[in-house]
């Protein structure tokens, strides 16, 4: 394909021209992959690093909206009820959340409760901030960083009603399953900042690790099944279908959903 011929008018290249340099001033290499610096560090982490190539309007919204919905994962402690502007909402985490929309739906779906969705994809972050602002969602916000910073160095106990994890990296290697995020080790960060009654969902495609989840959850202290007769939740009309879950589908694979309480 041939490069394409812009027929807009000098005002318009010229905004454009320094929307782009405000967010490279601001991101010169997209949201940094590791806001706290922690990489010198052994020890789980809740994502593998993606770039991925960002369009013009994802680094747009990035730079326009950040301000607004954007949370970096830097260490610092958060204070909840200001992030969500005193509303006094439940908040529950999402950790991983791909281009978003489907992050995006359930905010839009639930405004009384606050989302705070964490990812490090920057075309991720740009999309959802996209599809923020154009639903009004005041209810969500975009971290950028690690997670487990978050949950080790910046929340308070009994902070979180709820925590998502759908489809993270299988890992499905023996030799890389150290590396997959839902494990005893997670868990002990997360159990102290879920108040009684919060509720841990996560959901896969892929069988091995399906398994493993339900082992490592069913173990954990505080945290109940809520389908004990099963193992496996049936899937909640509330989870809107992503782009994994589709991929998996239609590779022939089983998704299974994992829903525990917090006791």
């Amino acid at each position: 394909m041939g490069p394409t011929v812009s027929t807009s008018s000098p005002a318009a290249l010229a905004s454009a021209a320094a929307s782009a340099t405000a967010s490279a001033a601001r991101f010169p290499d997209g949201p940094a992959a590791d806001p706290a610096g922690s990489r010198g560090e052994h020890r789980i982490r809740s994502f593998h690093a993606r770039r991925g190539r960002i369009t013009q309007a994802q680094a747009a919204a990035i730079d326009r909206h950040w301000e607004t919905w954007g949370v970096e994962l830097d260490g610092s402690p958060l204070d909840l009820a200001a992030l969500y502007g005193g509303a006094g909402l439940p908040v529950v985490l999402e950790i991983g959340f791909g281009m978003g929309d489907a992050t995006a739906a359930m905010a839009a779906a639930d405004p009384g409760t606050g989302i705070l969705a964490v990812d490090v994809h920057t075309p991720g972050q740009g999309n959802l901030l996209a599809l923020a602002d154009r639903a009004g969602l005041r209810n969500l916000r975009v971290a950028n960083g690690d997670a487990i910073v978050l949950l080790r160095d910046m929340l308070p106990p009994a902070s979180l009603s709820g925590l998502r994890v759908y489809f993270p990296d299988p890992w499905p290697k023996a030799k890389h399953h150290k590396r997959r995020l839902i494990q005893p080790s997670f868990l002990a960060l997360v159990a102290p900042l879920l108040r009684p009654g919060a509720v841990v969902h996560c959901a896969t495609d892929w069988e091995p690790y399906a398994e493993q989840m339900l082992d490592v959850l069913s173990a954990a202290p505080k945290l109940a099944n809520a389908y004990p007769a099963t193992g496996f939740a049936p899937r909640p009309d509330f989870r809107p279908m992503t782009k994994f879950e589709r991929q998996g589908l239609a590779k022939g694979h089983v998704v299974r959903d994992l829903i525990f309480t917090r006791v």
